[in-house]
């Protein structure tokens, strides 16, 4: 077991509906209940290891991994990639490093693939911090543009390309990481099951039903979403993040952790076994 600020890298195996991985994952022991942080598409667990540099989560225990398609995570068979695929991956992960009761900070896609996971085992999930996650039909409009493209891997460079012109933040950034981090084979699965969850899902209901403490993080360029003030009627607390879009962990980074920690100490946090 990694020992309190012991920080590890490794390639966890594993296989999921007949399909071997090797996961890329980063973690660092403690007693407390870790904090498992789940990327986005077209992002990588790097996106969280900030969580290294704060005070506020000094000798807290984390994992961050990269999901199957993405980053340093080999996967025999990418056509195989869909949201359930993710999920069943995140289970495993958990259960591989000996993880009971967890906090989850999930964005985008990790966000979905936390839901998925919460809905299923809600009695592990001790406070959820959901960064600009898929949780309606409006949060699709890119995957259900993929998906019209007889190739949906060869959009990735339409996305990048449109990713480095927009007048989002953290656009420009994103558009450099992309090519390098989706491994396109896994885009058609992977899209077509998010647009199919987000259409028929159920996922805002999933969301207000889960028995944790719930956070709903978003940066400034996305205060319209129409479901904003259904979250907060329904008790979940909202964050929005200032000089930010869909990725505040690349344009506002202080203000994102800040929130973070700050959600994080008002929870009871009960201790959970050494892993």
């Amino acid at each position: 077991m990694p020992s309190a600020d012991r920080v590890v890298h490794e390639q966890i195996p594993l296989r999921i509906h007949g399909v071997n991985l090797k996961v890329a994952s980063v973690r660092r022991g403690g007693v407390d209940a870790p904090v498992v942080f789940l990327h986005g598409f077209g992002t990588s667990k790097e996106d969280y290891l900030d969580v290294l540099q704060r005070h506020d989560f000094a000798g807290r225990p984390f994992l961050a991994y990269d999901a199957p398609g993405a980053g340093a995570t080999e996967c025999a068979g990418l056509g195989e990639v869909d949201l359930q695929f993710m999920a069943e991956t995140a289970r495993a992960v958990l259960d591989r490093a000996g993880i009971g009761r967890f906090h989850v900070v999930g964005h985008s896609t990790g966000a979905l693939t936390a839901l998925l996971l919460a809905h299923k085992e809600p009695g592990r999930v001790l406070s959820f911090v959901n960064i600009k996650g898929v949780l309606a039909p409006e949060d699709c409009v890119l995957s259900r543009e993929a998906l019209n493209h007889r190739d949906p891997g060869a959009y990735l460079i339409k996305l990048a390309e449109r990713s480095r012109e927009t007048p989002c933040y953290g656009g420009g950034l994103y558009a450099a990481n992309l090519p390098n981090k989706v491994q396109r084979g896994a885009v058609p699965t992977l899209f077509r099951s998010m647009v199919e969850l987000a259409d028929h899902g159920n996922l805002l209901q999933k969301f207000l039903s889960l028995p944790c403490p719930k956070m709903y993080l978003y940066g400034e360029q996305c205060a319209n979403l129409s479901y904003l003030p259904i979250l907060d009627a329904n008790g979940v607390e909202l964050a929005e993040i200032p000089h930010s879009g869909h990725l505040p962990m690349y344009s506002n980074p202080v203000a994102m952790w800040r929130q973070i920690a700050e959600f994080h100490a008002r929870q009871l946090i009960p201790s959970a076994r050494r892993w």
